[in-house]
């Protein structure tokens, strides 16, 4: 088959995948209050997600290209690193320039908002080269690559809605950049049929560094926000959440 034919083969499954971000389609429908009472659930499921999706996926990848573990960690920490100086940044434009005086009625979004949506679009860019470059194997291998991006997706899809709801974002933006943040993985595939091997072998490094991202939005601003409500009932279902997003990104190895 000719270039052509692989090419488009790949952007129809970005795009297949992207689509997958307008999950939270759902959530339109579903009253203010009731999904500020959830939200708790959808955070922790998120954190579960971004965990799973970092030490059972992110890091092994990154070591199964021929990365040593040791070169890996250390990506890993300056992942970690990196962000916590985003957001430090984040913090600061946001504290000068968000909210202005004569604004009574602005709603407050979080740092975490933008942090999220570059990391996202950040993964979002590694699984159009991941696409890319495994259509360039065979037309198979990119069907099989597509079908298990997706699954990957949905889990993660849900949970950085509920964090950008949570950062204070309306159901309508939250859709609409979760989306935008989908898309990304178009310039990923893009790439991959202008720039090939040379983009492919980078991937080992961008998954380490990515998984430090995952790692830090999920200890460093999820964990908190779980700490601000108490109680018996509230703590089993975050935990029994988290669990459930984990399991999904673990479930996810028997599809790869």
């Amino acid at each position: 088959m000719a270039i052509e034919g692989y090419m488009l083969y790949a952007f129809l499954s970005v795009i297949m995948v992207s689509l997958i971000s307008l999950v939270g389609l759902a959530a339109l429908s579903i009253n203010t209050d009731k999904l500020k009472k959830i939200l708790f659930l959808l955070v922790a499921l998120a954190i579960g997600a971004l965990l799973g999706d970092a030490f059972i996926h992110l890091i092994p990848k990154a070591t199964e290209e021929g990365t040593s573990a040791s070169f890996v960690s250390l990506l890993v920490v300056a992942g970690i690193v990196f962000f916590f100086m985003f957001e430090k940044i984040l913090g600061w434009h946001h504290h000068h320039h968000e909210k202005p005086n004569d604004c009574k009625d602005c709603v407050e979004i979080l740092p975490v908002g933008k942090l999220v949506l570059f990391s996202d679009g950040l993964h979002n860019f590694i699984d159009g080269i991941i696409i890319g470059a495994s259509y360039l194997l065979s037309i198979e291998i990119g069907i099989a690559t597509t079908i298990a991006i997706m699954l990957h997706e949905i889990p993660q899809e849900i949970g950085d809605f509920g964090i950008l709801i949570y950062a204070g974002y309306t159901k309508a933006k939250a859709l609409w950049f979760n989306f935008l943040s989908a898309f990304i993985a178009i310039f990923g595939v893009s790439l991959i049929f202008i720039a090939g091997e040379t983009t492919a072998a980078l991937i080992p490094f961008i998954l380490a560094f990515a998984a430090g991202n995952f790692i830090y939005i999920a200890a460093a601003d999820l964990f908190p926000a779980l700490h601000k409500e108490h109680g018996v009932r509230q703590s089993f279902l975050e935990v029994a959440a988290i669990m459930i997003g984990i399991a999904a990104m673990y479930a996810l190895i028997f599809f790869e």
